[in-house]
């Protein structure tokens, strides 16, 4: 399940709105949570400087800044979003520590990088919300030298990832207004399918394509738990503007339905992702 189909610039509003601003508020929380991930990428990018990197759907910083980090003075590292309020903390959080990176608000999927001019590409769960993957990616293309490296992370199937789906199927039966997800749209779980992820890339011109399964535990504070599900995801943007009896209903009810994932003072749940790697094919004469 994927959420209902949207355009990219139904993508663009959303990401402006009410999910960029719930992003924002929980930026925190989910850099914590996802932590595992961030290592795992900075650690494929390597640190021997002189790379000039593109973070793809960097949001609010936090795989952007780590890698400037890890990179120094002698590379540099862009990261690239929608989400206007996203970027302003991204923005402020490379302000305070004095980072070297730097970021752009747009559009990666239609955006004009100047071509062949990143060395190495990566994403950490920003690649699945594109209208037109394909383009997307032949975009990015665009912009890679040849033999560039690209690394991402994306989440594999709704049914392997319950943690993320619980909230609502359990809200469903109270909330008839919740956005049905669709396979293949635009959306958290889009890639789900490899063959789907293979043959994108094949078509926009990244070749030595590689998918692996991996597995990771991640961990929130049970106290920041309501604040999660009352925030993130469809529940959370229909809880937005629901009338409070509705809203603490739901609250109660979902909170209930985590009580397996919690474990003392954490909450703990294992991430079912892909960990995709490409590099930058030949590019063909006409």
């Amino acid at each position: 399940m994927t959420l209902k189909h949207q355009t990219e610039n139904e993508q663009t509003a959303l990401w402006n709105g009410s999910a960029g601003r719930a992003w924002v508020a929980e930026q925190e929380v989910l850099d914590r949570m996802f932590k595992p991930f961030e290592d795992l990428l900075v650690e494929m990018m390597g640190g021997d400087g002189g790379h000039c990197v593109l973070d793809v759907g960097c949001g609010t910083g936090s795989t952007t800044l780590a890698l400037a980090r890890r990179l120094g003075v002698k590379g540099h590292c862009i990261g690239v979003d929608v989400s206007t309020p996203m970027l302003a903390t991204a923005h402020a959080r490379a302000e305070r520590e004095g980072s070297t990176a730097s970021f752009i608000r747009a559009d990666a999927q239609t955006y004009a990088f100047d071509p062949q001019s990143f060395d190495r590409i990566m994403s950490r769960f920003g690649v699945m919300f594109f209208d037109n993957p394909v383009q997307a990616f032949a975009n990015l293309r665009r912009a890679a030298r040849d033999d560039a490296e690209l690394r991402f992370i994306a989440w594999r199937s709704a049914a392997e990832n319950p943690f993320m789906t619980t909230a609502e199927r359990v809200a469903a039966p109270l909330l008839p207004n919740l956005p049905v997800r669709k396979p293949d749209a635009p959306g958290q779980f889009s890639f789900a399918k490899r063959s789907r992820v293979t043959s994108i890339l094949e078509d926009s011109g990244w070749a030595e394509i590689d998918i692996r399964s991996v597995d990771v535990g991640c961990i929130m504070p049970e106290t920041e738990l309501i604040g999660y599900l009352t925030r993130l995801g469809p529940v959370g943007l229909i809880l937005h503007d629901a009338d409070e009896g509705t809203r603490k209903q739901i609250i109660e009810t979902v909170r209930t339905a985590f009580d397996p994932y919690v474990h003392g003072t954490e909450v703990r749940f294992t991430a079912a992702c892909w960990l995709v790697s490409a590099r930058a094919g030949l590019r063909h004469s006409r």
